[in-house]
């Protein structure tokens, strides 16, 4: 017999069994199951209490933000609200005026003159008051989503 022929025949022996009396011994290590799924279910539990962790202060962030936000909303509608009620009695007081002109006028050309430098002059008044209230109304759409955008950008690019 050669080298070849042993090694085929050891390994034979091995498989039906015979061993000639000795216990079939395996070089692989004994692992240890219950230890190694333990330890990785102790490793999940940690990383999934962090990112709680996490969450909870990114959420908390957040909720600070939007209450500031919403703060802020409330104080912008407010000075948008009295800024309409400012430019209502502008505009009432100016009717006013014109009715009591209107009132005082004693002939049709008077009157046509009267509605017409009325017309003028209320065009370019609510040309402004637009403007005013349309830069108003950015200011606070500006000043409400500013700190937001910030802060969401801030959360969502912070490292983990």
């Amino acid at each position: 017999m050669n080298d070849t022929n042993v090694k085929v025949e050891a390994r034979a022996d091995s498989v039906n069994g015979s061993t000639n009396g000795a216990n079939p011994r395996f070089d692989l290590p004994l692992i240890n199951l219950q230890e190694f799924f333990r330890n990785f279910a102790e490793q999940g539990t940690t990383r999934a209490k962090d990112n709680i962790e996490k969450v909870k202060a990114a959420s908390e962030e957040v909720s600070e933000v939007v209450r500031e936000a919403c703060f802020k909303s409330a104080e912008s509608a407010a000075d948008y609200g009295a800024k309409v009620i400012e430019i209502s009695k502008h505009n009432t007081s100016a009717t006013l005026e014109f009715m009591s002109q209107l009132a005082e006028t004693r002939s049709l050309l008077d009157i046509v003159n009267l509605s017409a430098t009325r017309s003028r002059e209320a065009f370019e008044v609510a040309t402004a008051q637009n403007r005013e209230l349309w830069e108003l109304a950015q200011k606070v759409a500006t000043e409400t989503t500013a700190p937001m955008k910030t802060s969401f950008n801030r959360l969502l690019h912070r490292p983990v």
